[in-house]
């Protein structure tokens, strides 16, 4: 097994150096996008000082009110709906809250798209009542909710996204889309992006890849990092292409990516495009051997159920999680997947059920920590909340040991990559990993 393990998280300086500025490039672009969407993001605002969010007062009998927010119908519903089941498994283990039972409502849709966010988050702002939201399943939906459900007072987790500009590069710098109030348990995509890097030229030897992605925060991002990682280990980066999400017919992307003769193919892409890649790779001139390699994206049973996935080497959180207990509710990762399979019929379609079962439980405890009883009342201190989770160390989760840096990064920032050999056999190749890496937390 090859194993790269960074000490300080950081990487070589000239590695570095190109990462940031490749990251920087995202960075404006996204900022822009942000602004045009959400409106001015107001630092002075509320929700940016952390001592004037207010209060909010749960009477006797009635409860306090969390929400799921994930993608949940369409086509990356495999990604939203195991987080969502986890969010509801993990608040009966944790149970009631100084007496006061929670209640996480119906679960809301992102439709892992910019509008779907905007759209939910406005429905949960609109309830003040609300003192935290568990979610997104997909960076480009916590783009466009987290401003507006941070500015509102309210606390975000989200167990699965990954682009580094909703947190930091990495290197001290907010990214363009952090707000204070947004919080993750899954990886910052940095990690990702070199992890993968680091198995195609020093694991497998492969001294030239091309990049595909969607043009989304978390595709792009990733694409970047790989390639900014690749090229300054040494390897040559012979294209870096766009696709939109919606297209089918990737051959002439192929084609163009084929003439510069790459020896291997990174595509972080969400289903169904990154299944059409995967399938019409092979049969373009040119790339009839080229490695295949992709994200936790199609780190899921839809794409791994098929031929074409085959011989794909795909990266994800670390989920060899072992038997240590989740801290709040003494429930192990055993334990968690058991129930979840008793109470849906099915183990979990994507790897981030535990990391959405740890998200529930920080803000728990979050809650319990900022609120008290009086008069038969309980009053939750909206930055309370903040103030918890920022001051989290060393919380052990079902994904491991878990830390919260000023971004917002609480994960544990494990990575592995599998090599996916049998669509008839998807939880042998699950485990099947073949390259592990640790980022700095």
């Amino acid at each position: 097994m090859g194993t790269a393990l960074i000490d300080d998280g950081k990487l070589n300086r000239k590695a570095a150096r190109g990462l940031r500025r490749g990251l920087l490039c995202i960075m404006l672009a996204a900022a822009l996008v942000a602004l045009n969407a959400c409106g001015d993001d107001d630092d002075d605002s509320p929700a940016g000082d952390g001592d004037s969010l207010g209060t909010v007062t749960v009477a006797q009998g009635e409860a306090i009110q969390i929400r799921s927010l994930n993608s949940i119908t369409g086509d990356v519903a495999y990604l939203g709906i195991p987080s969502q089941r986890a969010v509801e498994l993990a608040i009966a283990d944790f149970g009631p809250v100084h007496g006061f039972n929670v209640d996480v409502g119906a679960g809301l849709d992102e439709f892992c798209s910019s509008d779907g966010g905007q759209a939910a988050a406005q429905t949960i702002v609109a309830d003040q009542r609300v003192v935290g939201v568990i979610g997104t399943s997909c960076s480009v939906a916590a783009t466009a909710a987290a401003p507006l459900i941070t500015n509102s007072g309210m606390t975000m987790i989200s167990p699965a996204n990954t682009s580094p500009l909703l947190t930091s590069d990495l290197a001290g710098n907010p990214g363009p889309n952090h707000h204070p109030g947004y919080y993750r348990t899954s990886n910052n995509g940095l990690h990702v992006g070199e992890a993968v890097a680091r198995l195609t030229y020093e694991h497998l030897g492969l001294e030239s890849a091309a990049v595909i992605h969607d043009g989304d925060p978390y595709s792009r991002s990733i694409a970047t990092a790989f390639a900014d990682v690749y090229s300054n280990l040494g390897g040559s980066t012979t294209s870096v292409s766009a696709i939109n999400k919606e297209d089918t017919d990737m051959v002439p992307v192929l084609t163009e990516i084929a003439s510069r003769n790459p020896q291997a193919l990174f595509f972080p892409i969400f289903q169904p495009a990154g299944d059409f890649i995967a399938d019409q790779a092979p049969n373009v001139s040119g790339l009839e051997t080229v490695t295949l390699l992709t994200d936790s994206a199609l780190l899921v049973d839809g794409f791994m159920s098929l031929p074409q996935s085959e011989g794909t080497y795909i990266s994800g959180p670390d989920s060899r999680f072992g038997s240590e207990p989740n801290q709040s509710t003494g429930k192990s990762p055993a334990d968690v997947l058991s129930r979840y399979t008793a109470v849906y019929g099915e183990a979990p379609s994507s790897p981030f059920w535990a990391q959405a079962y740890d998200a529930a439980t920080l803000l728990l405890e979050a809650v319990e920590a900022a609120s008290e009883v009086v008069d038969s009342e309980l009053t939750i201190d909206r930055a309370g909340i903040r103030r918890h989770l920022n001051d989290v160390r060393g919380y052990q989760g079902l994904t491991g040991t878990l830390n919260c840096d000023a971004f917002g990064d609480c994960g544990a920032q494990k990575v592995t990559i599998i090599h996916h050999l049998d669509h008839n056999d998807i939880e042998a190749s699950k485990a099947n990993v073949v390259f592990e890496f640790v980022g700095r937390q």
